[in-house]
């Protein structure tokens, strides 16, 4: 089930069928956007997305798709 997170024009999606919460998402981007619910990565505060794309990055379950990158 893939996860839509919507701010502006920002799209993050995230694939929880494919997240195994490793948190590396969490640990890399430095606006600290992201957090873990239930074990799966949930985007919270798009609003201070800088677009660097460390989560997409980061993400070794290929799990998170961001509009800018």
């Amino acid at each position: 089930m893939k996860k839509e997170f919507k701010e502006g024009t920002i799209t993050i999606t995230v694939d929880h069928e494919k997240c195994k919460g490793s948190g590396e998402c969490v640990t890399a981007c430095p606006v600290e956007i992201f957090e873990l619910v239930d074990g799966k990565a949930v985007a919270k505060n798009i609003k201070e997305c800088i677009e660097c794309c460390a989560c997409v990055n980061a993400c070794p379950y290929i799990a998170i798709e961001h509009s800018s990158c």
